[in-house]
Formats: C-alpha cells, structure tokens, sequence
C-alpha cells in the first residue's frame, strides 16, 4: 500500500511516472477503476486491517491513530496467524500498541505518530525491529529500508512449510518531498518540458486508451487556485517538486520489483496472491498552509521542534530552496496533486472521488485467468479482511481470544477475480474529514461535512462529477439522505 499516492500516478493507470513492476501485476492481473477508501491515512488502515468501517473501531473518519476500542474488532493478522499463516508487517503503524500485538509475527518500521523524514528518525516515531527499538545507519533512506526488511521477511516466510501473510505499508509518496538527487535527476527535465496541465492531459488520453475511462469523458477545468503552466513564473522550482514525488513513486516500485524476484525465485508466483493500492488521493499540502511567499508550503509552527544535529529544518518554501534534501520539509502543492488524481475531482480528506477512490491491482495467476483484465465492479478497503478470510478458507469468529468483534460489514472480491459479477454493497457511506457521502449503485449523494446542501451525481455518466443532479431527483436524494442518517447512527460517526 503506498500513501497518498494519486488515481493516475502509476504507468497502468495512465501515468509518465516509471512504475514497470505495478504495471507487470496489471498486465498479468486485474485492474480496478472503482474502489474506494476512507480519504486519509489511518481509517483507510482501520478498515483495512478489520473490515469494519473506521467509525466502528473509534475513528470519526478524520483521526490518524489507530483502531481505539479493539473489543469490537480483530485484525486480518490475527485470524490468518491463528489460521496457521506467518503474518508480517513492514511500514507505517499508527498504533499505541506493537504490530506484534496484534495478530503480526515480524514487522519494522516507525510507530507513525506525527511528522517524519525519509533521511533520520524524528523523535515521535522511534523504529522498530519486532519489539527491539533500533537505532537508524547513517546511510538510511525510509523506502529502500522498507524494501530490504519487507525481501527479508519475505524470503524468511517462503523457506518455511506454511502459507504467509506480508502487508507491507509504505510512506511514500507522502510529504516530505524528500528523495535521492540520483532519483531525482531522472524525471527532472521531463516535468520542466511538461508541466501540470500537460501531464495531465497525456494521462487522461492514456486512459481513454487503455479503457479506464469511457471515450467520451471530457477532462474536467482545473479547480480553482490552479493556474495555467505557461502563466508559472517559477517553473524550475514547481518541476522540481514533482521530480522528488515522482523519485518517492519509484523507490516503492523498485522495492516491489525485488519482492516479485522472490517469489519468482522460490518457484511461488502462481499461488500468491499481490495486491496493490493507495490509501487515498494524493494530497496538496499535507495539512500544511501556504508560505506567504506563494511559492509552497511551510509547517503551520515555527520549526523549533524539526532539527538535525541542531540545524533548523527549512521548508522548501521557495525556489533557492528546493525540495529533496533531508533539510527540507515541503509538499508538492494543488496543481501537481490535481495531476496526480487526474481526472478526478478532489484530493486527499474529500469526500470527492478523487479523495477516495484508489488504483487497485490484483495478480494471482492461479484465480485471475484474464490477464490485462479491468472492472469496474465497485470495492471498498472494508472488503479485505473478508477477502483474506475467504483465499485462506478461514472465518470470522463471533468472539476471538475474550472479544465479541462486530459482524463484517466488507465482502469478499474473491469472485470478482475469478472474472465473476458479485453481490455488491447496497450502500457504501463516507464520514471522512470535508465531506459525507453515499454511494448506492451508479448514484452517489455528497455534502460538505459541516452541513449544507446535498449534491447529487449519476456516476456511470458522469464519474468525474461535474453535473449535480439534486434538483431533477428529490426523491433519490431523499432515500439515500435517509439510507446515510440510519449509516451514521449504526456506525456512532459522532
């Protein structure tokens, strides 16, 4: 799983970004064009890990720590560990507790509390190897990390006599934009010649081509606050921005390459199930403001807690300062981000699809006969732990280890793999931070979180929602409004 990785950053789903092993497990796989998440880091991981929806579990849609009243519910780990599985987890857990309490047999990674660098480790996030803090070389880079351990735990597993579980979730892409200069080099020029509204443009022609999108889609306005390329007086400075984004894509792609070598090695490609994802859309600012410059974005507080060997962090606020290097601190900005998700509308902790739809790639050679194949059966990150449960022919228990967990509120994609049409969700809700929304079949009613008028879009003809259909369908509107009320006070979004 990467994070904050945007609908079209990957080469099979349109994009220039250079992501060839993703893009093998698409062309020998499965591709989704309509599967969603929670809009945000942790309740897309609450979900994920418990198939119930994050509201369930103690989030209220827009918190990013972990699952907070686990009496109500166990992990995908915990029930394939006891199904005889080893399970093992490598990157961002936002828990109080270790991954190994709950339900993992090894992980690494950073226990993901506040802000972090790809170069060090920041104090609120200690590193961990199992239970054993560790201290960090002096030569580490947080994705290639991620990589070594996540090969390691997986070439463990495969010289073992028992099936296994490795969920490995990534940082990157998300902010800081911090990458290595011989990384960033490669894309440097290609988005000085480019630019946002080109590179935009490009990806959703490839997607008209490749069958993502129906032909006679059209590419929706830039949203407001964008403007165009050629007006861009600093433009050295914004290429560089997405140089060090798309060098953050690569790096994770590189490190799948090395775990498919693996399987491929241990004679274990046919009967593994690889599944791929984002937990949301990409993400402007990262919870940052505008520097008054107008030149990026800076942290809302001074820096006085963000130094290195007592250098003060500066933002890469600016186009002498520019983003990559372990002492800068910056995100890519909206017009990039709207690039990321073309052509989507919406980002990161929207309610729009462009905040919670997520590209989704599933290679299993043994179940998915259609190679190349793509659906737009709809799918949601509650389904997984159904989905898991159902490959290693295990159950969900009605109590676990003194618990009484909630029934499962995902279904299994099991079916939509082996090229089937599956009993979808009737409703599909949303609480996340800007916005709830309802999806029920190709409809899909949306307002803004504090309160407001509802808006209503016909997603079959027009998924990029830009006809707001409300006034011609008060009936529908109604139903769903009510259908979303009774979602609410069952799952306590309070």
């Amino acid at each position: 799983m990467a994070d904050d990785l945007g609908w079209s950053d990957l080469g099979c789903y349109g994009g220039e970004i250079d992501t060839p092993h993703i893009d093998s497990l698409a062309r020998d796989g499965l591709s989704f064009t309509q599967f969603y998440n929670n809009a945000i880091c942790g309740p897309t991981r609450a979900s994920l890990l418990t198939g119930l929806y994050c509201q369930q579990v103690g989030h209220r849609g827009e918190h990013w720590n972990d699952p907070k009243d686990f009496s109500k519910c166990v992990t995908i780990g915990e029930l394939l560990q006891q199904a005889g599985y080893q399970t093992m987890m490598v990157g961002k857990w936002q828990g109080r507790d270790l991954a190994l309490d709950r339900g993992f047999d090894r992980f690494f990674g950073p226990m993901c509390q506040a802000k972090i660098s790809y170069f060090h480790e920041v104090k609120q996030n200690p590193y961990y190897l199992d239970r054993k803090r560790i201290e960090l070389p002096k030569d580490f880079y947080l994705t290639d990390a991620l990589n070594d351990h996540a090969v390691r735990f997986l070439n463990e597993s495969l010289t073992k006599k028992k099936p296994f579980f490795l969920y490995v979730a990534h940082i990157a892409p998300h902010w800081p934009l911090h990458a290595r200069e011989a990384e960033v080099a490669r894309y440097r020029e290609r988005y000085r010649t480019t630019g946002w509204d080109k590179v935009r443009s490009q990806r959703f022609k490839n997607q008209r081509q490749a069958g993502l999108m129906p032909a006679d889609w059209k590419l929706s306005p830039r949203p407001a606050g964008v403007q165009d390329w050629d007006t861009e007086t600093h433009k050295d400075w914004q290429a560089e921005r997405m140089a060090v984004y798309a060098a953050q894509v690569a790096s994770i792609d590189r490190g799948i390459g090395r775990l498919l070598q693996a399987l491929k090695d241990a004679n274990a490609v046919d009967n593994t199930l690889v599944i791929f994802l984002s937990d949301n859309g990409a993400a402007p600012d990262g919870g940052l403001t505008p520097s008054k410059s107008g030149f990026g974005f800076g942290p809302k507080s001074k820096n006085t807690d963000w130094r290195k060997d007592g250098i003060p962090i500066h933002p890469g606020s600016g186009p002498d300062n520019l983003p990559g290097p372990h002492d800068t601190f910056a995100a890519y900005g909206l017009a990039w981000a709207n690039a990321s998700n073309t052509p989507l509308r919406g980002a990161k902790l929207s309610g729009y699809e462009g905040g919670i739809r997520t590209p989704l790639v599933v290679r299993w050679p043994a179940a998915i006969r259609k190679r190349g194949g793509i659906t737009r059966q709809p799918g949601h990150v509650i389904d997984f732990m159904a989905t898991c449960l159902d490959v290693a022919n295990a159950s969900y228990p009605t109590e676990f280890k003194g618990r009484k967990p909630l029934p499962l509120e995902g279904k299994s994609l099991l079916p939509i793999f082996q090229g089937h049409q599956r009993k979808g969700h009737e409703a599909l809700c949303w609480s996340v931070p800007q916005h709830q929304a309802i999806r029920m079949g190709q409809w899909k009613a949306i307002r803004p979180k504090k309160g407001g008028q509802w808006q209503l879009f016909n997603l079959e003809s027009d998924g990029l929602e830009t006809i707001d259909l409300a006034e011609r369908e008060p009936e529908r509107v109604k139903e769903m409004t009510s259908r979303f009320k009774v979602w609410y006070k069952r799952v306590k979004a309070e």
